[in-house]
């Protein structure tokens, strides 16, 4: 039971962190010797944070029904990631087994974050067309473990010259159909999973989601004192712990 209960505060913080969920999950599940059904795992533990999302952008969510055009931004942005995930697939689930190469993500990821601080001036307030083209892609690229989803999205948005608060905010709006998505198609593993430790994952669920929400408020302060750079110092420093402890 604790192990689950770890696997769901750190979901809940590396989710929105931008750290990478999955490369903390690859490592803690190699710890814990948690093997079958690995990314289903991971699954569940999403739909903890995905609940998180949906509290904590409540009001941006409902603002955003009613603007077709950024509902439109989202369905281009998830089209694209949808592509890449169903067709790289097999490739990503492969990858959750490779500890080494998770700890390369996450000094790509650490370089990304470190240069976006540079960007955290940016004033553009809007999201275009090709902005969502171009973070359909960095979202389906951010599958890999070790690649952190949040920080690269909010740094592709910084990169193209929009503020930081939008980019927060759009980052995360769009990343909840494309964790829905993932859900979807992981059904049939989370149903194997779920039947043999049903009450395990829920408490993994539950801690999940109160992580969650405290993850997304840290880092609505750090976007706002634009202080990414520390997070890309920390990837460097768990990508050397792997490298170096991890088999």
């Amino acid at each position: 039971m604790i192990k689950y209960i770890i696997l769901g505060i750190v979901q809940g913080l590396t989710e929105f962190l931008p750290v990478s969920s999955s490369g903390h999950l690859v490592i803690l599940s190699k710890v814990f010797g948690i093997s079958s059904g690995q990314l289903a795992t991971s699954i569940i533990l999403h739909l903890g944070t995905l609940m998180a999302l949906c509290i904590f952008f409540f009001k941006d969510i409902l603002r955003l029904l009613r603007h077709p055009r950024g509902l439109w931004l989202i369905f281009i942005v998830t089209f694209i990631t949808g592509i890449i995930g169903i067709s790289g697939k097999g490739f990503f689930e492969e990858l959750f087994s490779l500890p080494k190469f998770v700890a390369l993500s996450w000094i790509v990821t650490g370089i990304i974050l470190i240069l976006a601080s540079k960007f955290m001036q940016a004033k553009r307030h809007s999201v275009s067309i090709k902005d969502a083209v171009i973070l359909g892609i960095t979202q389906g690229i951010a599958i890999i473990p070790g690649v952190s989803r949040s920080g690269v999205t909010i740094s592709t948005l910084l990169f193209r010259g929009v503020d930081r608060e939008t980019s927060f905010h759009f980052s995360f709006l769009a990343s909840i159909p494309a964790i829905l998505g993932a859900t979807i198609v992981e059904a049939n593993d989370i149903n194997f999973v779920f039947q043999g430790e049903p009450s395990y994952l829920i408490v993994g669920f539950f801690f999940s989601l109160l992580f969650g929400l405290v993850a997304l408020g840290i880092l609505h302060t750090v976007i706002r004192r634009a202080k990414l750079h520390y997070f890309g110092y920390y990837c460097f420093l768990i990508a050397l712990v792997t490298l170096l402890f991890i088999k």
